[in-house]
């Protein structure tokens, strides 16, 4: 009763021998002990439960006649667990001899029943064979399971596949459909089985019965047929965009399998990126790209009937003031309105476009006579030129228009488009809210411009600029302050080029940051070579471009030439206008507050003509306020200018900045100006600009009787 498992040998198969008497149970471990498996011996029913439980056993020989529970009461529980339900058992008695014994071991589930005494060989035998017969079982079962859980599986994929799967027979049938392409049909799995499968083909087209098409074909041959633009019909009549693939499936299957590739997604993404590809995101309109595919569409079918086709080219008057002042929401919501007009001014043929920025263009077709084109135009400018409310706040625009006619003014999309540009900016010179359209003198000033811009581009190769300074003057003492350095190009074949034609085309071509590094190292290198006498307090002061002043590397530049000058920070001034600094003003705000850090002084120059804001003029970290020379020419003879003149000073005196006024050139102005509180003054009164070699020998103060 206490003996559970016995001699355990490490052999492959497992045999488990039941019997109550120990000496059985020796015996038999004794007659199986060398036979290729393992034994395991109990010695009652229960403890052969708890070993059926615990071990894989393949084979049991168990005992009729045992104390407690018997062995046709074991056979009977094996028989009912799932574990051992096909575990093979043969009865061994020497008792049970009779035959309805025989009979109840048979039914209670034994393979055999052998009755001692017998024959060990014979024993062994039908053990080897039973053993066989059952890891043939184990094997099929196992089998079987793999085979369910790959079908299972199979089921799960072709169930689950986001593509449509059909598989069709050698006639051209469909047999087997899954949910994808059903519910790409908007059909039912049964309503697709047993249809033909190029009835739900509708493009391509085929012409051809089944057997003749590349569908077939191509399975006959052993090969994979595509097809990337094809269409088949829903179960409504309308079609869906796919892609198809057939492949043969094993030959004993006379079958293919067709996978289809819903495309209407794929499409759908395709033609919206190809929108916006060519819309602009702000104002629904065309964008630069859209607008120039358009025009190559209608360049190319121009019609031969006389009509004409004209582009409007237009840009918005007054937007930047609105821009930096109210904000770019506030300037996006303009542009969107403005966009809005443009629709409503339009017929629905006419193509609109915004450019960028505050540019839009308008492709006028089939136009009678070029005065049509005009008649737009006024009424564009009429819309456009009210006053608009944003936010709360009431704004005034206006355009200048550039009209450029096909084919006078070009008959390529790049040439019609610079003809309009450059109409457009003929109109901003005659006075904005204007129209004008391109003529040839337009071309011949566009071809002075372009050969002008060859000529910059080579003075800077050449090194041909120059530096010439003009004297900035204490009001009271004449003491020299220093010198603003301005940039000076003698051309030799049409003598000096004077500033206000060249330092525009610099900044619109960028060559101004070229330009303006060679200025400031030109400047410094002159401030070291000026004799000590001039006192160590001279100030230098250097116009900046916007460009330049929005350049990231600024303040880490102007360190490094002022160690290698060995200049004092205090003695460089920059000067920049007031558009400059509204550009941007968190970026300028913070711009300056680093130049102050850093002891370089900065000043507003022509102060008063910009777009500056007072509310925002608090805010900057200045030095000084330079008054226009405008205001100054005209302030002794005009009330208005005089009181423009004397707010500045008192302006610059309030916020605690020096206040120098440009272009003095009358003892009367120098002694209003000294009356009104103006710090400095520079202009013709002392001396115009002058070469490095006169700025050296100028005097350390003047003297106001001799002016």
């Amino acid at each position: 009763m206490g003996r559970a498992q016995l001699r355990t040998q490490p052999r492959s198969r497992t045999l488990l021998v039941v019997d109550d008497r120990e000496a059985n149970l020796v015996a038999m471990e004794a007659l199986l002990g060398d036979g290729d498996w393992q034994v395991h011996s109990v010695n009652s029913g229960e403890a052969a439960l708890k070993a059926l439980l615990e071990l894989d056993v393949e084979l049991v020989l168990l005992d009729v006649q045992m104390p407690g529970m018997d062995g046709f009461e074991v056979a009977r529980l094996m028989r009912g667990s799932p574990h051992t339900r096909y575990t093979p058992i043969i009865f061994v008695s020497a008792i049970a001899h009779t035959r309805e014994s025989v009979l109840r071991g048979y039914a209670s589930g034994a393979v055999d029943f052998i009755l001692k005494p017998f024959d060990p060989q014979v024993l062994k035998h039908k053990i080897n064979t039973l053993l066989a017969h059952e890891h043939n079982r184990r094997d099929l079962q196992l089998l079987s399971q793999q085979l369910d859980s790959a079908r299972a599986f199979n089921a799960s994929v072709l169930s689950n596949a986001a593509e449509g799967i059909l598989v069709v027979g050698e006639d051209g049938y469909v047999t087997f459909a899954n949910p994808a392409i059903a519910e790409m049909l908007h059909a039912r799995v049964e309503d697709l089985q047993g249809t033909a499968l190029l009835a739900h083909l509708a493009v391509p087209e085929v012409g051809v019965p089944w057997r003749e098409s590349e569908f077939y074909e191509h399975w006959r041959n052993g090969a994979t047929y595509r097809l990337h633009e094809a269409q088949l019909y829903k179960s409504d009549g309308s079609t869906l965009p796919v892609a198809l693939s057939s492949s043969p499936l094993p030959r004993q299957q006379r079958s293919m399998v067709v996978i289809a590739l819903d495309m209407s997604v794929v499409r759908n993404l395709h033609v919206q990126l190809e929108t916006q590809a060519v819309t602009d995101s702000l104002t629904g309109l065309l964008n630069r790209r859209g607008f120039h595919q358009a025009l190559e569409s209608a360049l190319a079918r121009v019609d031969r009937n006389g009509k004409r086709m004209a582009i409007l080219y237009i840009d918005l008057d007054g937007f930047k003031r609105i821009n930096d002042s109210l904000g770019h929401d506030a300037g996006d919501e303009i542009l969107c309105k403005v966009a809005r007009l443009l629709e409503t001014c339009m017929r629905p043929y006419d193509i609109i476009a915004r450019m960028g920025g505050d540019e839009f263009t308008a492709l006028l077709d089939s136009l009678d006579h070029p005065e049509d084109a005009a008649r737009v135009a006024e009424k564009l400018i009429e819309l456009i030129s009210v006053r608009h409310r944003v936010e709360g706040t009431e704004v005034t625009l206006g355009a200048s228009i550039g009209i450029a006619h096909f084919p006078d003014s070009g008959q390529s999309v790049d040439e019609l488009l610079r003809s309009a540009d450059m109409a457009m900016y003929e109109a901003k010179r005659a006075g904005r809210r204007q129209y004008r359209f391109f003529s040839d003198e337009m071309n011949g000033r566009a071809h002075t411009r372009l050969m002008m811009e060859e000529n910059l581009r080579s003075a800077i190769e050449r090194n041909d600029f120059e530096l010439a300074y003009q004297p900035q003057i204490m009001l009271e003492s004449g003491r020299l302050r220093g010198f603003e350095a301005l940039l000076r190009w003698p051309n030799g074949q049409s003598g000096q080029v004077e500033p206000g034609v060249f330092i525009p085309l610099l900044e619109e071509t960028r060559l101004i940051e070229r330009v303006g590094d060679w200025v400031l190292r030109e400047a410094l290198n002159q401030h070291r070579l000026w004799p000590q006498a001039l006192d160590e307090g001279l100030i230098l002061s250097v116009n900046v471009s916007p460009v330049q002043f929005a350049r990231a590397g600024l303040l880490d530049s102007l360190q490094r030439l002022l160690d290698e000058y060995q200049l004092l920070p205090a003695q460089l001034e920059l000067e920049v206008t007031e558009g400059t600094l509204m550009q941007d003003l968190e970026q300028s705000c913070d711009k300056l507050r680093r130049l102050r850090k850093l002891g370089v002084r900065v000043a507003i120059d022509d102060f008063g003509t910009g777009y500056s804001s007072l509310a925002y003029l608090r805010h900057f970290e200045l030095d000084t306020l330079k008054i226009d020379r405008l205001f100054i020419t005209n302030m002794l003879d005009s009330p208005r200018d005089a009181a423009v003149v004397n707010a500045i000073i008192d302006l610059g005196r309030n916020l605690g900045l020096e206040v120098i006024a440009e272009g003095v050139e009358s003892l009367a102005q120098r002694e209003w100006l000294l009356a009104n509180g103006c710090d400095v003054m520079q202009g013709f009164l002392v001396s115009p600009a002058v070469a490095p070699a006169q700025a050296t020998a100028f005097p350390a103060r003047v003297s106001w009787e001799s002016c």
